[in-house]
């Protein structure tokens, strides 16, 4: 595994002033990897503010776990998924909390371990699941996955537009031989691109990794569960905020936070009401925050970080219009 020291919390310093940690304060950490923004969530809440930390890689926890320990109890780890939010708080006694970090995507550990199987630029065995002990892995997408099935894959979280060409030069090659490293499937993919976009700044296999990696870890779904479950677990005036790293995500996260910042309508055409349930959410961010060049030139993975931040405002209520 990496040094501890080459993690690097993204977007830190503004993550703390928005929530702006207190003593009495419950907080989540939907993803705590090695710690970063847990950290400082737990030093600016001195000296009784609680974290709940969840992560679905069992090695980023046991990680955390040395390098934080447990100060006066105050620090709970979960090794679970945090689209069971409302399941975690349950089995830990808490109905409410006071901000919920949801920090997205993959580690710099995960990419950087060549046995995780994540990255191109670490050759390994393809694997990419998050939670190691899981069935579904990268090895077994590439491999196993119709052709047709593995295109839209590759197209839908990945945003490649040569989806087809990459998932039939694929096809070829597991005809012959098992694909079984990143770095096998890299050079397939480089292959199989026009000529002229096999060298350009961003790597050829860049968007099919993502793709595999989301398709693996389910992370567009389990983001969408998890942002309801957020919200009603908040109090009013408590807040969340979400760092996504690339577009499939912000989309998700926006839209959401616009869903949630308008009034609904539960409308029957037999009454003369319009029930109208209130906003639950007010957004902070209209446009999302972005890393700072100095922070961007300590930590270059925050280059594409977006953080977004809502309020929550209200419980869920009806308010009751009448037409005249």
């Amino acid at each position: 595994m990496n040094k501890e020291s080459h993690h690097i919390p993204v977007l830190l310093n503004e993550i703390i002033d928005i929530l702006s940690p207190t003593s009495e304060g419950i907080y989540i950490d939907g993803t705590i990897g090695l710690g970063g923004h847990t950290s400082a969530i737990l030093d600016a809440s001195t000296p009784n503010g609680r974290v709940i930390g969840i992560d679905l890689d069992p090695y980023a926890l046991e990680l955390v776990k040395n390098r934080l320990g447990n100060p006066k109890n105050r620090l709970t780890l979960v090794h679970g998924n945090f689209r069971n939010l409302d399941q975690i708080l349950v089995q830990n006694s808490v109905t409410a909390v006071d901000g919920i970090l949801l920090d997205l995507g993959v580690s710099s550990m995960q990419l950087n371990t060549p046995e995780r199987g994540f990255s191109f630029l670490n050759p390994g065995q393809l694997d990419m699941r998050m939670n190691p002990s899981q069935r579904i892995s990268a090895l077994k997408i590439v491999n196993e996955t119709k052709t047709e099935e593995l295109a839209n894959i590759i197209y839908e979280f990945g945003e490649e537009r040569w989806s087809r060409r990459i998932a039939r030069a694929i096809e070829r090659v597991r005809q012959r031989n098992r694909i079984t490293t990143t770095q096998q499937l890299a050079e397939i993919i480089s292959a199989a691109m026009p000529r002229k976009k096999r060298y350009q700044k961003i790597h050829p296999a860049t968007r099919t990794f993502q793709a595999l990696r989301i398709s693996v870890n389910q992370e567009l779904e389990n983001l969408d569960i998890v942002l309801n479950h957020a919200i009603t677990a908040l109090k009013p005036g408590g807040k969340l905020c979400v760092i996504s790293f690339h577009s499939l995500e912000d989309r998700i996260v926006k839209r959401r936070f616009r869903e949630l910042g308008k009034p609904s309508n539960d409308f029957s055409p037999r009454s003369t009401h319009q029930n109208l349930r209130p906003p639950s959410i007010k957004i902070v961010t209209k446009r999302p925050i972005t890393a700072s060049e100095d922070e961007i030139s300590t930590n270059f993975r925050a280059r594409s970080a977006k953080l977004r931040v809502c309020i929550k405002i209200c419980e869920s209520g009806i308010m009751n219009q009448t037409f005249i």
